[in-house]
This record gives C-alpha cells, structure tokens and sequence, in this order.
C-alpha cells in the first residue's frame, strides 16, 4: 500500500504494456466517476454564482470547507511544487488513531466514490459473474461499476412503509454466487439509519460466509456516529469494508478526499484497482488534516443543519406533504405528479432537486442548504404545487 512515484511508474508501465488484462480496464468508466461529468445533472449543478437561487441536488455541505480547512489550503498552495506523499501518511495516522485501526486498515483516495468503483473491480474480477446484493433504492455507484465489468446487481426493495434495509431477506439471498453484499447507512435517497444492534448482528452473521461493504458517507449526521458506525466489525478482523468521504459533514466536495477501513490485505487488493493517495494533491491533504478532528466546525455544520431540516419539515406540513424522517443532510418526500416534471417545474424557479421512482410512487429528495436557499425552495414549492 505504500505509494511512490517508481511505483506508480511501474504500474503504469504493466498497463501500457498489456501486463494487465481485464476488459475495459482503461475505459472512461471504469476507473472515473462518471456522474461529475453526466449530462443529465449539469445543468442542476451549475457553477456557484449560476442562475440558482438554491443548488439543493447533491447533498453537499454549503458552510464548508471549515475555516480551517481554507487557511490550510491558502497555506499549501505555496507548497504546490512538492509532492503530498508526507501528509497522505499524517492523515492516514491520524484517521487510524481516531477509529482504533492501525494505519495499514487505512485507504485514502480521491473521494470515496473512487474506492467505490475500485472496490466493484475488485470483487468483478475475484468472482467472474458473481452478484452484489444490496437494498433498492440505495446508492449505485458500486453496483453500477460492478455491472460494467461482469457483475450481477440483486435488488431487495427497501421494506414497505418505513422503507429501511430488509435485513432479513438481504441474508437470505446471500449463496455461492454472492461476492458482495453492500449497504449505505443512512441510505441515500430515503435518509433512513438502519438499527445499529440488527445492522452489527447482521454483518457479524454474514460477513462470515461472504465480505461486507457499508458506505457511511452520511454517518456523521446521525445522533452518534459511533454508534451507527460498523467499523467495530473490522476492529474484530470480520471481512467488512467502511467508506468514508469527506464530501458531506467536512463540505470537501470539490476537493475530493474519501478512505476506506477494512482488512489490511483487502485494502492492499483494491488498492490495486484504483484508489490510494496517488491522486490526492497537498490542499486537499493538508485541509483534510486541518478539519479532521474539527468538532467546532462539525457542531456548527449540525446545528445549521437541523435548523433547516425542521424548516423544510414544516414547510412540507404547510403544503400538504408527507416525508421521510431524515438522519442525513437531505429529506425524501413523495411528491404528487412525474418526477422528470416536478424537477423541471423546480428548475424554473431556480431550484435544483432530486428525483427518484419505487414502489409506485414519484419522490423527491432534496438537500439541506442555507436558511435562504431552503426559503427559495418553500417559495418554489408553493408555485409547483
């Protein structure tokens, strides 16, 4: 896991050389995220200081990066000329003496969403056809990934009414097949936090017949993160995988800085596929180390976004909606015509949502932003409606 630049030399080498064999392993998909650059949410993602009064679309955080963070970047920035190796080693100590692993059961990376893909390649090619089981909806870009290198994806829908993990018939289909099983807690699109007793017993039981993947980016939302969290299984040696990303509580978007906490063979696997500290530049590192252990800034990014969540709350109430009790930055609410038009309707007046279609029912999904960007939306939904 170790990374310099003779290795990253000599890997790129086996691959322009044909040493590495799979297909499409240099295809734009395979090693990039490819919703960053998707035509269909451009134009809801614009530039800041584009025609949106309120860019509610991709559950980021708008109070970061912490002032931390930003006198951290203006002081790396003069350190551009140098390479980060140094500070992706003082993160990946940091975030293993504030988990309990040791640094080993550390991965960092461009974002989370490249250990995601890396991940999906990984286990593709370990198990040629094999299939990843996760809930529906949730989180695809794992699946997705996994899909275009081989993989069979099996859905279990969420279960009726409180719309959480089924936990129970997500075991039962796990079989010799099975190279995967893949959770997000709290899931994105629904915000639902799954019990954390069930969800531990539940990794415990399966990942004894076959490896575990839990994708915490939202998990610093809820009540206690340690709590919610999984990464205990790993402390047991369990074959479990935790993403973490620094794109929600940490409003690091755009600097993209995400790691995983797995088993320290595991991660040296994936590593292989994608991943590692090669892509991370000396700003990102360097803010990541700044607002890690931030606990000001995370209260505060909390506190704004509670305040907004119980606005939107009632805003819903007011217009007549229900909704989705929520323990991320963002709220499901089913909505009343075709989600493709509710969207259009909101980007008229210069809002940008979300929207999905299960269970017989068009919702949307929209992210926690400022008091005014959260008033731009109630003043849209009350036209849309």
């Amino acid at each position: 896991m170790n990374f310099n630049r003779r290795n990253w030399l000599k890997s790129s080498l086996m691959i322009s050389a044909g040493a590495v064999t799979a297909p499409s392993l240099l295809s734009h998909n395979a090693y990039c995220e490819p919703w960053l650059d998707a035509p269909e949410l451009a134009p809801a993602m614009p530039p800041k200081g584009g025609v949106l009064k309120a860019r509610l679309s991709a559950n980021e955080n708008p109070y970061g990066p912490s002032p931390k963070a930003l006198k951290a970047i203006s002081e790396a920035a003069t350190d551009g000329y140098l390479y980060p190796f140094n500070y992706a080693a003082q993160l990946r100590k940091m975030i293993s003496e504030q988990e309990g692993v040791s640094e080993e059961q550390i991965l960092l990376a461009p974002g989370s969403g490249s250990l995601l893909v890396a991940a999906a390649m990984y286990y593709s090619y370990k198990k040629p056809g094999g299939s990843i089981i996760s809930a529906d909806p949730t989180y695809e870009q794992l699946m997705k990934a996994a899909v275009q290198h081989g993989s069979k994806w099996e859905k279990v829908p969420l279960t009726a009414g409180n719309y959480d993990h089924n936990l129970a018939e997500m075991e039962k289909r796990v079989g010799d097949n099975t190279s995967l099983m893949y959770i997000n807690n709290p899931n994105n699109p629904t915000g639902v936090t799954i019990d954390p007793v069930a969800l531990r017993a539940f990794v415990d039981r399966v990942s004894a017949k076959k490896p575990v993947f839990v994708d915490e980016a939202y998990i610093h939302y809820t009540s206690d993160p340690k709590k919610f969290s999984v990464i205990e299984n790993v402390k047991k040696g369990q074959d479990v995988l935790v993403a973490r990303t620094f794109s929600k509580i940490y409003g690091m978007a755009g600097l993209r800085l995400g790691y995983l906490v797995g088993q320290p063979d595991t991660l040296a696997a994936i590593s292989k596929w994608g991943g590692g500290p090669g892509g991370l530049t000396m700003t990102t590192l360097r803010a990541g180390l700044a607002c890690y252990t931030d606990e000001d800034f995370i209260k505060f990014s909390l506190s704004k976004g509670l305040e907004a969540r119980e606005f939107l709350y009632n805003t819903l109430k007011t217009n007549g909606y229900t909704y989705l009790p929520s323990g991320t930055n963002f709220v499901l609410f089913p909505i009343r015509m075709k989600g493709e038009d509710f969207v259009s309707r909101m980007m008229n007046q210069s809002v940008s949502i979300r929207q999905w279609k299960f269970d017989g029912q068009y919702w949307c999904r929209v992210s926690l932003g400022t008091m005014p960007q959260m008033q731009a939306f109630a003043d849209a939904l009350k036209v849309v409606s």
